[in-house]
């Protein structure tokens, strides 16, 4: 079938490239006579019979002459679709070539016709040969326009009038299947104000947005600057969510290098492009030269952090991957990914408890990882509330028994994902994360062969739980959307980001440290509820009711990243910090976790009280 088509379409492009060859010859023998018609005052009877016999016998020599230039300059080759400033610069070197080579072809065969024959002869063919190849194009563009107009469905309106811009509007104006017209342009530049490209006015800056979409009845937005930094970003956006358009962006510059911005390759906007800032940045040759050739294991491999963290893990060729969790379905799930998307891969998926040392001996005795990413834990911090024995017993006592192996084991770097919620916790949840980290610090004071260190961020977009996919499901259904408290605000980074800060926090781990991510401006939970409903394109409090429900048991409006008495140390990387261990007792510490497990043992209604005696930190909410 492949075959069939593939002759086909060579047969096809045989048949157009014949065409093109018939219609130079006739522009060609056209324009000379026409020339000669030309210079007897479009008489044919007074053109003299020696001039009628030179033209027949010189035209026939030129036009192979002329056609071996072109197919030496590719004007066979193009697209006529597409034709542009290239192939009009082609032509053009073309006719300099014939320009030589028709001088030489009169001296040499001496031959004798009217000056205004050769001169008239060769512009006019110029032009039409020209004109020939742009043509098809004009009426490619005017039939679509025509089409667009009857069947428009998209009325857009493009923001930036650069290369990704240009190539999207070429692209949307002269395919009338896409039923789509860019009708305005948004650009910044002043200079570039009340100019055109492509035919496409450029109305204004960022501040004309509203006023273009009501001008121009547009009724889609798309964002092509991808080189745009984070807070213009988000400005931008943020101007575009409350026009009531639907929103897309070109994915990134990468695909602007590699030639790839078309229409096929738009996204629509997340909120993620309006955190207000750039994409975290990592040294990604530092992640992959101590990942490389190491025993890798991941606790929680299946969660949306620990997932993750195995995609970019396998990227860095581990010498093995071992994938640990309790949960089967996200153990089954990602290891079908990476057996797909990484074949060579040395993947292990194991399915065990971290709360269970026999299985983590039987585990690290036989695999013997260098490297542990701990990422198993319980998260959800209303669900935590009501059982907070559990989140003791996973939380802080799987982080100590994974330590303990780890440290058996031999491992040489353990690293614990933390969160926001572990500095001044409010919630059970927080103060089990606030414990793990000094776990954490405790283990790599007392053991000098392995480095323990812990990463602390704020709430993932997109991650299980978060309020993005919740928000999205409500919307999907029609809302109301569910905001805990008007004034509520949290730090958000996306997941790959989490994680990359995750790896290169291994790479600088020394033990001991505390790693946190600038993560910028906190954002409102309630302005992005709002926006996101107006991404989907409906009106808030309009089309979808939002509906403020209170605060959560646990839960506080401003989640903080450091606690006060930690301060702050800068890494190569400006967006990652180090927070400097708080002095403890260390065997007062393990006193209290013996009185921790007891109680985890004894299923005690006092868990909230017993660990607010070890984390002085804790503010329990009554």
């Amino acid at each position: 079938m492949k075959q069939e088509n593939g002759k086909r379409a060579m047969t096809a492009g045989l048949r157009r490239t014949m065409v093109i060859f018939v219609l130079d010859m006739l522009c060609i023998a056209g324009s000379f006579f026409l020339a000669l018609w030309m210079r007897f005052e479009f008489r044919l009877g007074a053109i003299p019979q020696m001039y009628l016999n030179e033209y027949l016998k010189i035209i026939g020599p030129w036009i192979v002459i002329c056609l071996v230039v072109f197919q030496l300059f590719r004007l066979y080759n193009s697209i006529w679709s597409f034709v542009s400033i290239d192939e009009l610069f082609r032509i053009i070197l073309a006719y300099g070539v014939l320009l030589a080579a028709g001088l030489a072809y009169v001296l040499i065969l001496k031959i004798d016709m009217p000056r205004s024959f050769y001169f008239a002869g060769f512009i006019m063919s110029f032009m039409s040969t020209t004109a020939l190849r742009f043509s098809y194009r004009f009426m490619r563009q005017l039939m679509a326009g025509i089409s667009t107009e009857k069947s428009e469905r998209d009325r857009i309106l493009m923001i930036g009038a650069g290369e990704a811009g240009r190539q999207l509007i070429r692209e949307i104006n002269s395919n009338p299947r896409l039923g789509s017209r860019v009708v305005c342009i948004i650009d910044d530049n002043p200079s570039k104000r009340r100019r055109y490209l492509d035919g496409v006015e450029i109305a204004g800056g960022r501040q004309e947005i509203p006023d273009a979409v009501k001008k121009y009845q547009v009724n889609k937005i798309i964002f092509a600057i991808p080189t745009c930094d984070g807070q213009d970003r988000k400005e931008i956006l943020d101007i575009c969510s409350k026009t009531g358009c639907r929103v897309q962006a070109v994915p990134g510059m990468f695909q602007l290098v590699n030639g790839e911005v078309s229409v096929s390759k738009l996204r629509d906007v997340e909120l993620q492009d309006l955190l207000g800032r750039d994409p975290i940045q990592v040294n990604l040759e530092e992640i992959c030269r101590y990942i490389s050739g190491k025993v890798v294991m991941v606790t929680g491999g299946g969660g949306s952090i620990g997932s993750e963290l195995c995609r970019q893990i396998a990227k860095s060729n581990p010498e093995q991957l071992i994938i640990f969790d309790i949960y089967e379905n996200n153990a089954y799930d990602i290891q079908m990914e990476l057996r797909h998307t990484h074949p060579e891969l040395n993947l292990e998926v194991l399915i065990g408890s971290v709360r269970d040392m026999g299985r983590l001996d039987d585990v690290m005795a036989k695999y013997r990882p260098e490297l542990v990413f701990h990422a198993a834990a319980h998260k959800h911090v209303p669900l935590m509330e009501d059982s907070p024995n559990e989140a003791i017993k996973n939380n802080v006592f799987g982080t100590y028994k994974m330590a303990m192996a780890s440290v058996k084991y031999g491992v040489k770097k353990f690293v614990l994902i933390s969160t926001d919620k572990a500095v001044n916790p409010t919630n059970i949840m927080g103060a089990s994360k606030r414990l793990c980290e000094m776990v954490v610090q405790m283990m790599n004071r007392r053991s000098p062969n392995t480095d323990f260190v812990a990463v602390r961020f704020g709430n993932v977009l997109g991650s299980n739980g978060s309020v993005i996919p919740l928000f999205k499901k409500q919307i999907a259904e029609g809302g109301p959307v569910t905001v805990t408290h008007p004034e509520i605000t949290r730090f958000f980074m996306t997941i790959p980001e989490a994680v990359s800060l995750v790896l290169q926090a291994g790479y600088y781990a020394k033990g001991g440290e505390i790693f946190i991510l600038d993560m910028g401006q906190p954002v409102k939970i309630d302005t992005m509820a709002r926006n996101l409903i107006r991404l989907s394109g409906h009106e808030p409090d309009v089309d979808i009711k939002i509906v403020y429900t209170g605060l959560r048991p646990g839960e506080k409006l401003y989640e903080e990243i450091l606690m006060a008495e930690e301060g702050l140390q800068e890494t190569s990387n400006k967006l990652i910090h180090i927070g400097k261990p708080i002095v403890m007792d260390d065997e007062e510490f393990c006193h209290q976790l013996d009185r921790l497990e007891k109680a985890c043992e004894e299923e005690t209604e006092d868990m909230k009280d017993i660990v607010a005696s070890v984390v002085p930190t804790y503010r329990r909410k009554k």
